[in-house]
């Protein structure tokens, strides 16, 4: 695998971007109300190789999240892990993550990297739509997601995207993460398309070895 933390640079004018030579398995975190849980469930999944770990817990009030998240960050730092907050910015800045990311509803990109400066790391959301990619990275988005690709439990009336996407998407010049209802099964398709990292919650937390699972999707980018 490549680096976990991207390579950054100046762009010609604004921020700093991420350059496609980050690849590999993006965990997200499942919505678990326990810290102490879930600080167990994900420290062997670091160390086994992930990449990026995205800190995501949609049933969690404010005190709790900020308790996940600095106990995450804290984590992460160890193990050389960059983590990404779901959603929320100024939990991103408040623990120092190293980055955020944000959906179609969840705020301004251009503002995201003015509060968290030129190194954070910022993702968004695109779904199907490559106008939504060109429209992120033009406001200073290290990387742009696509999906879903397959049917998924953490979402429900998701936009389906498709491979093709992925092949246009690499034009942009920054990392294509593939989302929704990816296995080791399907994953291989999805990075021959173009995606540089594929995001998972269920396909790892689930499963019933989730170290072998993180290997398992770390071999899908083996040529």
């Amino acid at each position: 695998m490549n680096s976990r933390w991207p390579q950054l640079g100046p762009a010609p004018s604004g921020p700093a971007v991420v350059g496609p030579a980050v690849v590999g398995l993006y965990l997200i975190t499942p919505d678990e109300a326990d810290t102490a849980s879930l600080l167990a469930r994900t420290a062997p999944l670091l160390t086994a190789g992930a990449t990026w770990l995205q800190y995501r817990n949609k049933t969690a009030g404010d005190a709790l999240r900020h308790e996940q998240a600095t106990a995450l960050q804290s984590l992460c730092r160890q193990a050389g892990v960059p983590l990404i907050v779901n959603d929320d910015v100024r939990l991103a800045k408040a623990v120092g993550a190293a980055g955020v990311h944000l959906g179609e509803d969840d705020g301004d990109i251009a503002a995201a990297r003015v509060l968290l400066g030129a190194e954070a790391i910022i993702g968004a959301s695109c779904y199907d739509r490559l106008d939504l990619a060109a429209a992120a990275v033009a406001a200073g988005a290290n990387y742009v997601a696509f999906g879903a690709f397959f049917p998924t439990r953490s979402k429900t009336g998701t936009r389906q995207a498709t491979g093709d996407l992925l092949s246009q998407a690499a034009s942009l010049g920054v990392p294509r993460v593939a989302i929704g209802g990816i296995t080791p099964d399907n994953a291989r398709s999805l990075i021959d398309a173009g995606a540089d990292l594929v995001a998972v919650i269920s396909g790892v937390y689930d499963a019933a070895d989730p170290v072998a699972a993180v290997h398992a999707y770390l071999q899908c980018f083996a040529r």
